[in-house]
């Protein structure tokens, strides 16, 4: 998870105020990071409820981006306040044994000054996976998309470059999202095949609802040669999410990276999912540091 080792170690106090937590999850049986008012399951609910017991009270969580139903997190950021205080290996193991086989907190550490999961991190990085093969994936379903009409990854990645910079992404944004504006900046995106799988990367300051899932589609529908190189320009000058087709599956979506300035000695990610990392040359698993100055959303 970590770009350098964590220790789990006993000699620290953290707690009696903000406390900050990296974790991971398998998406697959959660409806999503927030909590529900149904009984449907969630992060948010499960991660609540091993914290408490931990701290030895209720807690109110905040993370750095809700992933959807299905989507998973191989390097997620939560904090929560407390006037608790426990060192790091009890914090960590504590709330692992509280917690069920599908999520697992690797740090936890102090909030330093005025540190916000959500609204200090400068920026996110996602990857999406998809297994390109006739034949649909048994072992790994429901951990990578699947097409099985071939995808061409240089014709993908050509495209996706229109991407990059400061747009308004309302092509490619939920009919329900609620963020205030649709204008973000994309740091930067690649497409890259290894063997059946191809891997789109993609980073920004942060990201609007469904937003990676249907630049996925959209560069599907031109990897298989359905739509040209130039057809996420064009969808993207139109602002109309009914331009950019269908939005691609979550099961191959992680969030794998989410960016703090130093001063708050947040650990840094080495980005997965773990199945895909040694695809990467180290460099390209590292954080890549935002060239654009954030501003909350």
């Amino acid at each position: 998870m970590f770009l350098n080792p964590q220790a789990l170690t006993t000699d620290n106090a953290i707690g009696d105020g903000r406390v900050v937590l990296a974790l991971e999850y398998d998406g697959r049986s959660f409806h999503g990071w927030q909590l529900q008012k149904s009984a449907v399951r969630s992060v948010e609910a499960e991660l609540n409820r091993a914290v408490a017991r931990v701290a030895d009270h209720p807690v109110d969580l905040v993370c750095a981006g809700r992933t959807d139903a299905a989507v998973h997190a191989s390097y997620q950021i939560v904090h929560f306040d407390t006037p608790s205080v426990r060192n790091l290996r009890s914090w960590v193991m504590g709330i692992n044994t509280a917690l069920p086989d599908d999520i697992a907190v690797h740090w936890a550490g102090h909030g330093v000054g005025d540190f916000h999961a959500r609204f200090s991190a400068t920026y996110r990085r996602y990857r999406y996976v998809i297994y390109n093969s006739p034949v649909r994936p048994g072992i790994q379903r429901g951990q990578v998309s699947w097409t099985y009409r071939a995808l061409d990854s240089e014709r993908m990645h050509e495209a996706a470059q229109a991407l990059s910079g400061e747009h308004d992404f309302s092509s490619f944004r939920a009919a329900g999202c609620q963020s205030r504006s649709p204008n973000r900046f994309m740091e930067r995106i690649s497409v890259t095949r290894n063997g059946d799988f191809v891997v789109i990367d993609v980073q920004a300051n942060a990201f609007l609802h469904h937003m990676v899932r249907n630049i996925a589609g959209a560069l599907m529908a031109v990897g298989s040669g359905a739509r040209p190189v130039t057809w996420i320009r064009e969808i993207l000058e139109t602002r109309d999410r009914r331009a950019a087709g269908v939005t691609a599956p979550p099961f191959g979506l992680y969030l794998v990276d989410v960016g703090y300035p130093e001063r708050f000695a947040i650990p840094s990610a080495l980005c997965g999912p773990g199945f895909v990392r040694p695809w990467f040359q180290r460099d390209e698993n590292a954080p890549r540091l935002p060239t654009w100055t954030h501003r909350p959303n």
